[in-house]
């Protein structure tokens, strides 16, 4: 325990201090800005009385949800895949990861290249006669879908899910499969019945670093998203950016919900996930 206390006292002081300082912002103390009426909930109360912070909020939750389902189902394919062996495994071990090395601007600027209606696939589909002209695209960025942002997301984060299922695999073994289909269960049965419960660490700590993620996340839903209304990280950049200075609290008390709003969802999850654990006899 002494050996941990410097690196504890450092994010102690760096992200509990912030959080600290965050909370007391949203709740009007800021004398630095001429404004200090703490505690003062109205800015929680305009945000929350607002219907656009509920329809940003829903976008969020459905990016987020969204982009972390499919890495899933991605991520989980691919590490099963991987546990097998076939011709060139060696090179598509370090071929997944390659996302994971890319920042997300990069991402973003690739997406822009291949997805917009005068990218590469747009220029393809013309070349091939599928469409008359590149502008006849889909339009996939700039809307409320968020194909983008979600392209983008499931495109970054599948090779994490990918790596820590992957692990985990690599932990348990194949005997309980081995097992399982000696006894006549089908491939359906053995991964619902034996691999799933076995990977459940795996994916439940890789989803939930992902969710998070992409809740709090600013960049993919301001240059890609549909514009007003915007992500609540968006929505809270614009209110930091803004020449009223006292409108930063406005913004703060957005981030503070964003917090309140990830960690009951993730609390959930956790619980719901720790009392599987229970009913499976494993503590």
């Amino acid at each position: 325990m002494v050996q941990l206390a410097p690196i504890m006292a450092v994010l102690v002081l760096l992200f509990g201090g912030a959080l600290v300082l965050a909370v007391l912002q949203s709740l009007g103390f800021a004398p630095w800005f001429g404004v200090n009426t703490f505690p003062d909930f109205g800015y929680f109360g305009a945000l929350w009385g607002s219907s656009t912070f509920w329809v940003s909020l829903g976008l969020t939750l459905y990016y987020a949800t969204v982009s972390t389902a499919i890495a899933l189902v991605f991520g989980v394919l691919l590490a099963l895949a991987l546990v097998k062996i076939f011709p060139g495994k060696t090179f598509y071990k370090y071929l997944y990861k390659l996302p994971l090395m890319i920042p997300y601007t990069v991402g973003i600027a690739l997406a822009v290249l291949m997805l917009s209606n005068g990218g590469m696939l747009s220029r393809l589909a013309a070349f091939a006669g599928l469409i008359d002209d590149p502008a006849q695209f889909p339009q996939i960025l700039k809307t409320h879908y968020g194909w983008g942002i979600i392209a983008v997301y499931v495109w970054k984060q599948t090779p994490f899910i990918t790596l820590a299922v992957y692990a985990v695999l690599l932990g348990i073994g194949r005997e309980t499969e081995e097992a399982a289909a000696i006894l006549g269960a089908n491939r359906r049965t053995i991964f619902f019945r034996v691999t799933l419960p076995q990977i459940l660490p795996g994916v439940v700590s890789s989803t939930l670093i992902c969710f998070a993620f992409n809740v709090g996340a600013f960049e993919a839903p301001f240059i890609l998203g549909g514009g007003f209304p915007d992500t609540l990280p968006v929505v809270a950049w614009r209110y930091f950016n803004d020449a009223d200075y006292t409108l930063q609290l406005q913004g703060m008390a957005t981030v503070v919900s964003i917090g309140l709003v990830a960690g009951v969802i993730l609390f959930g999850y956790l619980a719901a996930y720790r009392r599987f654990e229970r009913r499976m006899g494993r503590n």
